[in-house]
């Protein structure tokens, strides 16, 4: 992992000194576990818990020789504790230490996510509040639509991130079993009592079959999660990068004093960290698909996911950490232009009130073909006309004889009030908020 998308706490979960660790304190529970229900002499956990050691280049070194990194692990532990090393591992295989290591990895990097997401639904939250009544153009297939607020789209965003964060506790969950099973799961050199000491030590659960492999299903689960809320992020990144644009302008990134956008062109402002979040939710969202193709493994277990693991376990949770800070601190320094946002949405000389002007017509007795086609047909002179030299959609329809027999001009005149539109954001807030 490069260290420029990289947070260090994040870092330290996958570091090779944070997994032995882990493994050690398998090791010595199950240890304890052992020494309680008196199957081996208490003075192994003991001296687990006195010498019990590892060096990483020593590790390192035996695996080059034995080409099994659990081995050279408990080689190199053994080196440290001395002659009750014997009863290391008893009754154990290692996919019991692998698989109950990366549950507790997972578990630490589900925390650090967790309170990720905590800090971007904070700035959603104050951001919606702020801009709850400020005016903007809604658009669908990116062509002007009717009016909403800037509040209810980053509302939107919030309730989403919510979900996310519900998906992430679900998957916290599910990833956070136990095996200390030993060979294809039976227990059959292991008391099932150890599992569950162990379990319990680490806060963890049993896994009910493990097959001496916790079954990938979960872990298919788990970053399918992370899938997601990369889906959102990008959903939220590419929403300011579009208001951005030149054209629009209507909201962008803070720019800091000194900043520079382009390396030829000066007055460049560009959406770079935006961009950098649509960049990064692909790659965490490369971690999903083999993540599922490691659920179909070969009878109680083979070893084709450990590769990926290796890979995306790290790769997707800190890019993941990385991205939901860099978008925390998007939201909190966003600039918003109201005064734009109000531009815009009139660009259209008042298009957006077509569907109120339709129902109103539809109401006073027309049928919703012919109302349709006297709205859209003065709409469309707007449209065409950009520069308003034969007025605007108010203008249009009241001079238009049909609409005329069936509306009079102050009804028209009504139906451009632009708080029309925004009766429903409290509704809207209460929902997302909770709060009247």
């Amino acid at each position: 992992m490069i260290p420029r998308y990289s947070r260090p706490e994040m870092m330290a979960i996958w570091s090779p000194e944070t997994r032995y660790s882990i493994w050690l304190e398998i090791e010595t529970l199950a240890a304890e576990a052992m020494a309680e229900l008196g199957q081996i002499p208490a003075s192994v956990p003991k001296a687990l818990r006195a010498r019990g050691a590892f060096n990483v280049d020593r590790i390192d070194e035996i695996e080059r020789e034995v080409k099994h990194d659990v081995i050279a692990f408990l080689t190199s532990v053994a080196e440290h504790v001395g002659d009750e090393a014997r009863f290391l591992h008893l009754g154990m295989t290692s996919s019991d230490v692998l698989d109950t290591c990366l549950a507790v990895q997972l578990q630490r990097a589900s925390d650090i996510l967790l309170k990720d997401i905590d800090r971007v639904l904070a700035a959603l939250k104050k951001r919606a509040y702020e801009h709850k009544l400020t005016p903007t153009i809604g658009r669908s297939h990116g062509i002007h639509a009717e009016p909403t607020t800037f509040g209810v789209k980053l509302a939107s965003f919030h309730a989403e991130m919510a979900r996310n964060r519900q998906r992430l506790e679900t998957a916290k969950l599910e990833i956070a079993t136990c095996a200390i099973s030993g060979a294809v799961g039976t227990f059959a050199n292991i008391d099932p009592r150890i599992e569950e000491k162990v379990a319990e030590k680490l806060g963890l659960v049993v896994e009910p079959v493990s097959t001496q492999v916790i079954p990938r299903d979960r872990h298919a689960a788990y970053f399918a999660a992370l899938g997601v809320i990369a889906s959102t992020i990008e959903r939220i990144a590419i929403e300011i990068r579009h208001l951005q644009r030149t054209e629009v302008l209507e909201a962008e990134e803070y720019f800091s004093e000194g900043q520079k956008g382009s390396s030829a062109m000066p007055h460049k402002r560009n959406p770079v960290l935006t961009e950098n979040l649509t960049g990064l939710a692909r790659l965490v969202r490369s971690s999903v698909i083999p993540a599922m193709e490691n659920v179909a493994l070969w009878h109680e277990r083979d070893i084709s996911h450990s590769s990926v693991e290796r890979g995306i376990g790290p790769d997707a949770t800190i890019h993941l950490d990385f991205a939901l800070n860099r978008l925390g601190g998007v939201i909190e320094n966003l600039l918003v232009y109201p005064e734009n946002m109000l531009a815009n949405l009139n660009k259209l000389g008042g298009l957006h009130n077509s569907q109120r002007v339709l129902l109103a017509l539809v109401e006073k007795g027309a049928s919703r073909e012919d109302a349709y086609r006297m709205v859209q047909r003065n709409a469309m002179k707007v449209w065409r006309d950009v520069n308003r030299k034969e007025g605007d959609f108010l203008h249009n329809l009241a001079g238009d004889a049909d609409v005329s027999k069936l509306l009079t001009k102050a009804e028209l005149g009504d139906m451009f009030d632009l708080g029309y539109h925004f009766k429903g954001v409290d509704t809207i807030f209460r929902r997302v908020f909770g709060e009247a």
